[in-house]
Protein backbone atom coordinates (compact mmCIF):
# COMPACT_ATOMS: atom_id res chain seq x y z
CA UNK A 1 0.00 0.00 0.00
CA UNK A 2 1.20 3.68 -1.01
CA UNK A 3 1.36 6.24 2.01
CA UNK A 4 -0.71 8.04 -0.35
CA UNK A 5 -3.52 5.79 -0.55
CA UNK A 6 -4.20 5.73 3.05
CA UNK A 7 -6.52 8.26 4.60
CA UNK A 8 -6.59 8.91 8.08
CA UNK A 9 -10.60 9.74 9.90
CA UNK A 10 -11.94 10.09 13.10
CA UNK A 11 -14.01 7.22 14.58
CA UNK A 12 -17.05 9.15 14.12
CA UNK A 13 -16.49 10.08 10.15
CA UNK A 14 -15.71 5.73 9.99
CA UNK A 15 -19.09 5.20 12.28
CA UNK A 16 -20.90 8.17 10.12
CA UNK A 17 -19.43 6.57 6.79
CA UNK A 18 -21.35 3.06 7.77
CA UNK A 19 -24.62 5.12 8.77
CA UNK A 20 -24.46 6.06 5.15
CA UNK A 21 -24.53 2.88 3.41
CA UNK A 22 -27.75 0.86 2.33
CA UNK A 23 -25.31 -2.15 1.91
CA UNK A 24 -24.67 -2.12 5.92
CA UNK A 25 -27.30 -3.98 7.92
CA UNK A 26 -25.61 -4.29 11.56
CA UNK A 27 -24.90 -2.67 14.80
CA UNK A 28 -22.41 -0.29 15.88
CA UNK A 29 -21.56 -0.07 20.22
CA UNK A 30 -18.92 2.57 20.47
CA UNK A 31 -17.64 4.76 23.35
CA UNK A 32 -19.09 7.55 23.68
CA UNK A 33 -16.10 9.09 24.23
CA UNK A 34 -12.31 8.37 22.03
CA UNK A 35 -10.55 5.87 24.10
CA UNK A 36 -6.90 7.04 24.31
CA UNK A 37 -5.70 4.35 25.81
CA UNK A 38 -6.40 0.75 26.97
CA UNK A 39 -7.19 1.42 30.62
CA UNK A 40 -10.38 2.39 31.30
CA UNK A 41 -12.13 4.57 33.44
CA UNK A 42 -14.55 3.33 36.62
CA UNK A 43 -17.31 4.03 33.99
CA UNK A 44 -17.22 4.15 30.27
CA UNK A 45 -20.70 5.43 28.37
CA UNK A 46 -21.19 3.30 25.14
CA UNK A 47 -23.95 4.16 22.46
CA UNK A 48 -25.46 1.80 19.88
CA UNK A 49 -26.22 3.07 16.69
CA UNK A 50 -28.28 1.36 13.41
CA UNK A 51 -29.38 2.29 10.30
CA UNK A 52 -32.46 2.80 8.19
CA UNK A 53 -32.10 -1.21 7.73
CA UNK A 54 -32.75 -2.54 11.07
CA UNK A 55 -35.26 -1.16 12.84
CA UNK A 56 -34.85 -0.98 17.34
CA UNK A 57 -36.62 -4.10 17.70
CA UNK A 58 -34.37 -6.21 14.81
CA UNK A 59 -32.01 -3.91 16.74
CA UNK A 60 -32.90 -6.00 19.99
CA UNK A 61 -33.15 -8.97 18.93
CA UNK A 62 -29.70 -8.94 17.43
CA UNK A 63 -28.41 -7.56 20.45
CA UNK A 64 -29.82 -10.24 22.42
CA UNK A 65 -28.76 -12.86 20.86
CA UNK A 66 -25.16 -11.51 20.93
CA UNK A 67 -25.32 -11.13 24.43
CA UNK A 68 -26.69 -14.90 25.17
CA UNK A 69 -23.62 -15.69 22.54
CA UNK A 70 -21.15 -14.02 24.66
CA UNK A 71 -22.74 -15.46 27.98
CA UNK A 72 -21.84 -18.71 26.48
CA UNK A 73 -18.41 -18.55 25.69
CA UNK A 74 -18.07 -16.84 29.58
CA UNK A 75 -19.48 -20.31 30.69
Amino acid sequence: MNQDDLALFTSQELIDELMRRKTFMGVIVHSEQEAKSDVWPDERIFKVRFNENLDRERTSRLLAVVAEYMDRLNA
